[in-house]
């Protein structure tokens, strides 16, 4: 049974979306506060994550940038803020989804699904044809199977919408893909994205394999049209 890790410090939200998941099939491990939920992800892993910002002792975004250094966990975020400076924020260090609090459980539980599709499919295999497993472009090693991505032979840690952009890319370098076709590449249909999204996922990618090789200019911007993986 999946797992997913619950930290809020509401316990109404604790208890009805727990059983809410529970009833579909997930396990559920419940934090109410980011410090105890650090602590309890570090010691028994779950398949995915979902993190109210606003939390004492330690906050959503606080928690996310922690779990960011050693793992690619997938999270969605609760929000009850109407500003997007949470969730470009949260875009950038990785988030995979966001719900605005007050939401509908049936959407949570929706959106949720559609994460565990893009992380984990229901046969428990990649979803990808042989040919797509393992892509080699240049100085770029991605290997499907195994959710690994290599630069120069240094390890770059992508989560998994961000690994989908990229794989969309390298699998047809030098053709451009427009923002709506990333967005069919890493979410699920019944998941609403924005152009903004899709750049902030570029942004990080970039900063990502920077950090590796200054150099690294392999995702090409043509303005207005979309992105490419440049040909190497």
């Amino acid at each position: 049974m999946p797992i997913v890790a619950l930290v809020d410090d509401d316990r109404n939200i604790l208890t009805s979306v727990g059983m809410v998941l529970e009833a579909e099939g997930y396990t559920v491990q419940k934090y109410n506060d980011g410090a105890a939920a650090l602590q309890g992800i570090q010691d028994n892993p779950p398949d995915m994550a979902i993190f109210d910002i606003k939390m004492p002792r330690m906050d959503g975004m606080e928690l996310l940038r922690r779990i960011r250094q050693k793992t690619d966990l997938p999270v969605i975020f609760l929000t009850s803020k109407d500003d997007e400076i949470d969730e470009l924020f949260g875009l950038k260090m990785g988030a995979d989804d966001f719900v605005k609090k007050p939401f509908s459980q049936r959407l949570l539980v929706e959106r949720v699904k559609a994460v565990m599709r893009r992380a984990v499919p229901r046969d428990g295999t990649p979803v990808v044809t042989d040919a797509t497993k393992i892509i080699e472009r240049g100085k770029l090693s991605m290997d499907s199977d195994r959710h690994a991505c290599n630069w120069s032979g240094k390890p770059v840690t992508l989560t998994v919408t961000e690994f989908l952009i990229l794989q969309a890319l390298a699998l047809r370098p030098g053709i451009v893909k427009s923002r709506d076709a990333l967005m069919d590449a890493a979410y699920d249909d019944q998941v609403y994205v924005d152009d903004r999204t899709i750049d902030s996922h570029i942004k990080r990618l970039r900063k990502k394999f920077t950090q590796v090789d200054e150099a690294f200019d392999g995702i090409e911007t043509l303005y207005g049209v979309g992105y490419r993986f440049k040909e190497q």
